[in-house]
């Protein structure tokens, strides 16, 4: 038996990614980011902005900040997402306006390695993580060597800010439909890894930020109102040939690709 079957899969790396909504003159815009082409993940790839979990997004405080009640149980990852996207695209989903000055501090701060808690409190402000819905929970598939467990999140932008990348990582960053994304990525000029492109297949048929917000209602809480269930791709061969199938019934379609229009990194 070849040595790569008695591998076990790579455990996935607990990840977050924000997907920030805004409706635009003609209709339902998304804000996504060019990554840098020496990344080893995903290089030149348009993605959301998001990343791994850090040791400081499980903090206790971060409990505090939620306004109501227990926080959900994916209170590290509403923070990850939030901080990811601050750092790479210079938006920051706040709770209150921020002025340019203040933002503009947030990115220094942050830019010169300063703790996402500590910039926060120096502008100022906290993260609107109550405004945030899940979508879906994405895991790479097992075959690769470097694997993610991710949550994508929605939500509405903040009003009055402008995003700007950060040149290491994120080497671009706009705002489009989802359908403009996809139609460029068909004609060979954007690249698309798998999970991104399905959400925006997701996303396409959304008129608006409100038909959007919608789909993540739609999504099912884990047991003992935990995470999600995970949407795992799986290489499977069929009669046409090699395809990646998701499960049925996790609200994202088509249900099997062709593995060779596939981009897992």
């Amino acid at each position: 038996m070849p040595e790569t079957a008695l591998r076990s899969p790579v455990p996935p790396h607990p990840a977050a990614t924000l997907i920030l909504l805004r409706d635009g003159p003609d209709g339902l815009e998304v804000l996504v980011m060019e990554r840098h082409a020496g990344l080893r993940f995903a290089p030149g790839a348009t993605v959301f902005p998001g990343g791994r979990l850090e040791p400081a997004d499980h903090d206790p405080p971060w409990r505090a900040r939620w306004p109501d009640g227990e926080p959900p149980a994916d209170l590290a990852h509403r923070v990850a997402a939030v901080r990811e996207c601050a750092e790479e695209c210079g938006i920051l989903l706040a709770g209150n306006s921020l002025p340019p000055s203040s933002l503009a501090g947030l990115r220094r701060s942050l830019a010169a390695g300063e703790g996402f808690a500590a910039a926060l409190a120096h502008a100022g402000t906290g993260p609107a993580l109550e405004r945030m819905a899940v979508l879906a929970r994405w895991v790479t598939p097992e075959m690769l060597s470097r694997r993610f467990d991710t949550l994508f999140f929605l939500a509405p932008a903040p009003d009055g800010q402008e995003p700007l990348c950060d040149g290491g990582e994120a080497v671009g960053v706009l705002w489009a439909s989802p359908r403009r994304l996809l139609a460029e990525e068909a004609a060979g000029r954007r690249r698309l890894i798998f999970a991104t492109r399905m959400t925006l297949l997701r996303l396409a048929d959304c008129a608006d930020m409100a038909a959007a917000m919608a789909c993540a209602a739609e999504v099912p809480a884990g047991p003992h109102g935990g995470l999600p269930p995970p949407i795992l791709p799986r290489l499977v061969e069929t009669a046409t040939g090699p395809v990646f199938r998701i499960p049925a019934g996790c609200g994202f379609s088509p249900l099997e690709t062709a593995a060779e229009y596939v981009r897992l990194g």
